[in-house]
């Protein structure tokens, strides 16, 4: 009897070491699921590939706002200087103007749109305000401006003409011609003079629209 209580026991013995494999077997397989440095691998080249795209979006948002301010200034923020007091007094001699250059692009200048304009390529810009528009005819009569034979009630800023030059007799613009003028007539040379004449649209460079300098005279026109 008692030599079968020993081999009873003797087999107890192996399902006990089975059963210690089997719970070492499967701490072994708790430890290899959690891949600790695996899943710090990914979180680190997560971090790289939004840091690379945040990069990448900084680098187009520069570049945007690079190209913006170069059009903004190249549109807007051309600067030309007045010559003499033809204009004055709403501009002075040695006056430093803004130019918006892209304006007339989308539309046609317009009756009392103060402009700047060169004829000659090797010549200075000049300023002065326009009077006639296309397909329009102009004539100056007993010290007023007439358009089409009647005197306009707005946008036109001179009277008292004393010198009517070419527009003593009708001219007529063409479909791309326009009169311009000084405010202060007696001291402008302009479309009243054979020199000048009338304007082409090509000749125009842009809309003077706001007065750098001096500090005295600084905003819009």
């Amino acid at each position: 009897m008692q030599d079968l209580k020993f081999r009873r026991k003797r087999r107890k013995k192996p399902d006990m070491a089975r059963r210690r494999v089997k719970r070492s077997a499967r701490g072994n397989l708790r430890f290899e699921e959690k891949k600790s440095p695996l899943r710090f691998a990914r979180e680190n080249a997560g971090r790289r590939k939004v840091g690379s795209k945040g990069i990448v979006l900084w680098a187009v948002e520069i570049l945007i706002v690079c190209m913006t301010a170069v059009l903004l200034v190249a549109a807007f923020g051309q600067r030309v200087s007045t010559a003499g007091d033809s204009m004055a007094p709403v501009l002075k001699n040695g006056d430093v103007l803004l130019v918006n250059h892209f304006i007339y692009n989308i539309k046609d200048p317009d009756r009392g749109d103060i402009i700047v304009f060169r004829q000659d390529k090797s010549g200075h810009y000049q300023v002065k305000r326009v009077v006639g528009l296309p397909g329009e005819t102009v004539q100056i009569v007993d010290g007023k401006v007439l358009i089409d034979g009647e005197e306009p009630a707005e946008d036109i800023y001179v009277s008292d003409i004393e010198y009517a030059g070419e527009a003593a007799e009708p001219v007529e613009l063409g479909a791309d011609e326009f009169f311009v003028m000084g405010d202060n007539h007696s001291s402008s040379d302009d479309s009243r003079l054979p020199s000048i004449g009338n304007i082409k649209k090509e000749d125009i460079f842009g809309q003077a629209w706001f007065i750098v300098s001096p500090a005295e005279d600084f905003g819009f026109i």
